[in-house]
């Protein structure tokens, strides 16, 4: 038989309405009552029926995130982030992968996802020109992601230039002084906002801040943002005589490409080339030589988008209120591929 909400309350010694109250993370109940009824639910392994939530509240108790592909560790480990923070606050996640279509994209942003109550929505293709699309939104929405930025709703991201920076002056306290970038968005436009030119101007940045030359050589494009792009990207820099002491990938799987043909040419990592990565995924601890990576706040960033939305989805439809932005903390894992302990996990 499946576990009710009143089996929690007896076990917990409370009554229905406090089990519903800790279940729907409502904030007016004592802690050491919402642990008790928490420890309860864990014991009992009780699960909210979202269906019969439905139909008394007309809302289905999921929400729906949508991100570019789910191939990319980052994203992968974001959705895991997500539905860790949505289960603690009694919901559900429906996962769409949008696949970088701007037609697929398209049409999320206009309709939703289907029986939820609200949405995530990581964009690769829409942009700042897309602005309008927004207006017309009439569902509880909050933005993930570099891609479109002032808009009415509610916005979740990163400091992808000053953590960009960081990263890049993390190898110049070492020492290094010739140090390329792999990532850089093949067509080279100016006028998008992007992680690739975010992190991209932050590389600049640092350069430019210690002192260094900019040599257009050492920036390598490279898309998509996959290990075997990395690899080929670092071959070709090995290949082209360019010299180079420490290379900054604008992801950790380019990163780990990059490693790849570092060991295959015979580098030694990081005494003859540094690396660094960006988004601190869980890969990060296991590679050969560990790779130092930035954290960019991935968890904060699902918790705090997760709690927008659930403050959206209460207020219910015709409310009105001023759209939030929110850039989660950032700081530099240093491992073994930047001269740091292998063990380093923060």
């Amino acid at each position: 038989m499946s576990v009710t909400m009143r089996d929690v309350a007896s076990l917990a010694r409370v009554s229905s309405k406090t089990v519903s109250n800790v279940v729907n993370n409502h904030p007016h109940v004592h802690p050491e009552t919402r642990a008790r009824v928490q420890k309860a639910i864990d014991e009992l392994g009780y699960r909210p029926n979202f269906s019969a939530r439905g139909l008394r509240s007309g809302r289905t108790g999921v929400i729906g995130l949508a991100v570019p592909e789910l191939r990319q560790n980052y994203f992968a480990e974001l959705a895991d982030d997500v539905i860790a923070a949505a289960e603690s606050r009694g919901l559900g996640v429906i996962v769409d992968q949008h696949s970088g279509s701007r037609q697929h994209e398209t049409d999320v942003l206009t309709n939703g996802l289907r029986q939820t109550d609200g949405l995530l929505f990581s964009p690769e293709r829409l942009g700042t020109e897309d602005l309008e699309l927004l207006d017309y939104v009439d569902y509880p929405l909050v933005l993930l992601g570099e891609r479109i930025f002032g808009g009415p709703t509610d916005h979740v991201t990163m400091h992808n230039v000053s953590a960009a920076r960081a990263a890049v002056r993390h190898l110049i306290d070492r020492g290094r002084r010739r140090i390329a970038v792999i990532g850089v968005h093949p067509d080279h436009r100016e006028d998008q906002i992007r992680p690739s030119d975010l992190r991209v101007r932050g590389y600049r940045e640092a350069l430019a801040l210690a002192g260094l030359g900019h040599d257009v050589q050492l920036e390598r494009a490279v898309a998509p943002w996959h290990p075997q792009n990395g690899a080929e990207a670092t071959r070709a820099l090995i290949g082209s005589g360019v010299s180079f002491d420490a290379i900054f990938a604008l992801n950790d799987t380019l990163a780990v490409g990059a490693l790849r043909a570092l060991g295959e040419a015979g580098y030694r990592v990081p005494d003859d080339v540094a690396v660094i990565g960006f988004d601190n995924i869980d890969n990060c601890r296991f590679t050969l030589p560990s790779l130092s990576s930035v954290e960019a706040g991935r968890k904060t960033i699902a918790d705090t988008a997760v709690q927008m939305l659930v403050e959206r989805i209460e207020r219910g439809p015709g409310t009105r209120r001023s759209p939030r932005l929110y850039k989660a903390d950032f700081h530099i894992v240093a491992r073994e591929s930047t001269g740091g302990p292998a063990d380093a996990d923060q």
